[in-house]
């Protein structure tokens, strides 16, 4: 049975942004590409679109779609762009294609019959490596689907769902990501030492941890499943050989969760003589000089961590248990071995006011350890207590739509908080940006990464808070922290688009 997965384009959603959405890195989506291998696995012809990485807009990925001549099409969806899958789906049925279509990811995962719309013929609840072959042996041979748990369908007009369904994971058991079916020359990465060709690799599924802007308890991502370091070896001598790439993105939700795993990693990875760099995500506290040294020695080029906010009281809303001074002393410690430290910060949370804003800001423009941060707008995502939270009006946040489409991170907020508007956070976000890059010793590596396209754009942002300052607007800075009465919501609240 021929099977077709889709990746749909999605950074020009982001308008201008879109640029830096893309210098940061074109991503393989190796979610598909692991249900295209255990496809494979089990005798079944897989393909792949991965429209993002050959920026095809809708029209022609349903073209092209539709002239593979696919026996059923699957695709994932994301909560803020869950809206494309559905218009994909609607595309297709639209032009006559007969092939079932097969929906996954977080947002049905969280949201369920809810967005199981018409132009979806199947949709999965949850991880589905272990399920899957089984769903394509009932499609290939007309047996019912129904003996497939975690899955939406329909029968007789009617949605069903097979029941809940338990993924035990062994990691080690899945086969490789497959790579073969996807574009490797166009998944680059900017870093400080330029652009690279890069893929992702995962060794950890999962974090124990809570934050009330993760959907921890929907997405089960609490319980953890880990590969053995000769298994992430093999699989990172397997993209040396085929693609010649030498640059790894390790996914993982917290990459030193385990020191003793990735030191395993990287002691393989020194043994075997692999030459490579890599980077991954972790907590500031999981950071030590040992370990640094180590994965330093292996290749380690750059560690990002979530700092959020730098304001105590609402460090322990959102559940984050880390220390500040963690921070402080990780951004030294990686500074002090030449890797690069990436701050993450979202501006917006529960308890948001100017002043927690500035102390943030403040901390980041001043810390010459800090060589670069990322500034996002905190978004209530469905199944996540953040969402709970907004939608009760509690702690000064007023949730402005039910429009998932408008929960991007970037140049756009869904949320008043405690009197800042949805454009005062928005300004923010420049200014924090701009608060960060318009120091001189920094700009060498922002150039680096985002190019000079990038580095015109940050000018852009650099001269439009100029204007706004001298044409006699109050800087943001400036604001005052006593909330005040917003006089209207936006007029988006009117309805879901997903």
């Amino acid at each position: 049975m021929k099977v077709l997965f889709v990746y749909l384009s999605w950074t020009g959603e982001y308008g201008i942004i879109s640029h830096f959405a893309r210098r940061a890195g074109v991503y393989p989506p190796l979610n598909l590409a692991l249900l295209a291998a255990i496809a494979e696995q089990h005798g079944h012809e897989a393909m792949m679109i991965d429209a993002e990485a050959d920026c095809l807009p809708m029209d022609r990925t349903i073209k092209k779609a539709m002239e593979l001549n696919p026996d059923v099409i699957c695709m994932t969806g994301k909560s803020p762009f869950f809206h494309l899958s559905k218009a994909f789906a609607e595309g297709l049925k639209e032009a006559g294609c007969k092939a079932p279509t097969v929906i996954g990811g977080q947002h049905i995962t969280i949201m369920e019959e809810k967005v199981f719309f018409p132009c979806f013929d199947y949709g999965f609840i949850g991880e589905v490596e272990d399920t899957f072959p089984a769903f394509l042996d009932c499609l290939e041979k007309g047996k019912d689907v129904s003996v497939v748990e975690g899955l939406l369908h329909r029968k007789d007009g009617v949605v069903r769902y097979t029941g809940k369904h338990m993924y035990m994971r062994d990691l080690d058991k899945l086969p490789f990501p497959a790579r073969h079916l996807l574009p490797m020359h166009k998944y680059r990465l900017g870093t400080m030492q330029g652009r690279k060709n890069f893929t992702s690799i995962q060794t950890i599924r999962g974090c124990p941890w809570k934050c009330i802007f993760c959907a921890s308890e929907s997405l089960n991502t609490t319980s953890i499943g880990m590969r053995s370091p000769e298994s992430t070896i093999k699989e990172m001598k397997g993209v040396i050989e085929q693609y010649g790439i030498r640059h790894f993105m390790f996914v993982d939700d917290v990459l030193t969760l385990y020191p003793q795993h990735i030191l395993g990693i990287c002691d393989l990875i020194l043994k075997e003589g692999l030459n490579v760099t890599f980077e991954g995500s972790t907590r500031a506290n999981l950071i030590t000089e040992d370990l640094v040294v180590k994965m330093k020695e292996a290749g380690l080029t750059r560690l990002s961590f979530g700092l959020e906010t730098v304001d105590t009281e609402m460090r322990k809303t959102m559940n984050k248990k880390v220390p500040l001074e963690h921070y402080t002393r990780a951004n030294k410690v990686l500074g002090d071995h030449g890797v690069e430290a990436l701050n993450s910060v979202m501006l917006g949370l529960p308890g948001e006011t100017p002043k927690t804003i500035r102390k943030t800001l403040d901390f980041l423009k001043n810390d010459r350890y800090v060589k670069q941060a990322n500034f996002a707008i905190a978004v209530p995502y469905p199944g996540t207590e953040f969402h709970e939270i907004a939608k009760r009006g509690d702690q000064g946040v007023q949730l402005i739509t039910d429009d998932f489409s408008q929960y991007r991170r970037y140049g756009s907020a869904v949320t008043n908080v405690n009197g800042m508007t949805q454009q005062d956070l928005i300004d923010f976000q420049n200014e924090g940006f701009v608060s960060i890059y318009s120091v001189p010793w920094r700009w060498v590596p922002m150039l680096k990464k985002h190019g000079i396209i990038g580095g015109l754009l940050m000018l852009m942002r650099v001269f439009k808070l100029a204007i706004k300052k001298t044409s006699g607007k109050a800087s943001l800075s400036q604001m005052d922290d006593k909330p005040t009465q917003n006089t209207e919501l936006s007029k988006n609240a009117a309805g879901s688009a997903v």
